[in-house]
């Protein structure tokens, strides 16, 4: 029953992608508005970024200044790499991001690749100063001066999701074998925040964004304008071609696939969740989450 289960939700999340993928290349008048459309939105969002960032990020430090969160990095190099464990660094093009599965993390990440090939790639706005800091990816791989250093002069990138889709995405890419959706929420809620996998532990946790004071908030959905954006404010050229994300894509499957999923909890199981990630819809303010709309709001009262 499981695996007939397992089964369904495949082939109802590849038969959506296929309509969707149809849908797109019928040409016809309704295509031809849609994209005009779209154009309208991507540039509307492009000139107020910047305004929706520090929205973004006043949120963020409401949220540290309200729940008393640590801003400081720990002093001693053991604890100062466990706590920045999940960050990562460009050394060419000055950026550290938190890299967490399924927040659009991997698209960005082949981004970066491509850039650092290219040779004629150069920030139009270095760093302050020049430092040699090394070749390791990860910055818990440095020591505590240069990660400090990094921190305070590289640009910054937290890439978000909403928590109830980074579930569905970790059940669907086989992290939950065996299981119904149910039972691996049970899973997860039995195991608590303490020994919970990277893809499913609050942003929060993980990415500390109380310590590291990230420049730039993304969205997964919005990836493609946010991202280009980024990349101007960061100093890159304009002819820099960003290639498509996936995310918006998508951002409507997963949206039917929650709908789905949604229904196979149990209202205790639900409260549960939003307790599990009270501090991410505290931090962060998701564009669309029908755990926090139907269940959160109503458990806060």
């Amino acid at each position: 029953m499981r695996f007939l289960t397992r089964v369904f939700i495949l082939l109802s999340f590849g038969c959506i992608s296929l309509l969707w993928f149809l849908w797109r290349h019928t040409p016809l008048i309704q295509d031809s508005l849609s994209m005009k459309e779209e154009r309208a939105n991507s540039a509307l969002i492009f000139d107020t970024l910047l305004h929706v960032q520090q929205l973004r990020k006043k949120m963020l430090r409401s949220f540290c200044n309200k729940h008393g969160k640590t801003n400081q990095l720990p002093h001693t190099q053991q604890k100062a790499s466990q706590t920045l464990s999940s960050m990562m660094v460009n050394n060419k093009l000055h950026f550290l991001y938190c890299k967490i599965p399924g927040t659009g993390v991997e698209d960005w990440e082949k981004l970066l690749e491509m850039l650092v090939e290219r040779e004629d790639v150069t920030l139009h706005m270095p760093v302050p100063y020049q430092r040699q800091f090394g070749t390791s990816k990860m910055l818990s791989h440095y020591n505590v001066t240069s990660m400090e250093a990094m921190m305070k002069s590289y640009t910054k990138v937290i890439f978000i999701r909403e928590p109830f889709q980074r579930l569905i995405y970790a059940y669907m890419h086989g992290l939950a074998e065996g299981l119904t959706f149910q039972e691996f929420i049970q899973y997860i809620l039995e195991g608590g925040s303490m020994n919970a996998s990277v893809e499913w532990t609050p942003l929060v946790s993980l990415c500390h964004p109380c310590i590291i004071l990230y420049d730039y908030i993304v969205v997964f959905g919005l990836l493609g304008s946010e991202v280009h954006h980024l990349m101007l404010r960061a100093g890159l050229p304009e002819s820099i071609q960003v290639p498509e994300f996936i995310d918006s894509k998508i951002r409507w499957t997963y949206s039917w696939l929650e709908d789905q999923m949604f229904k196979e909890l149990s209202l205790e199981q639900k409260k549960q969740l939003c307790r599990f990630f009270r501090f991410d819809f505290a931090a962060f303010s998701f564009p669309h989450s029908l755990l926090w709309d139907l269940t959160c709001i109503s458990e806060s009262n």
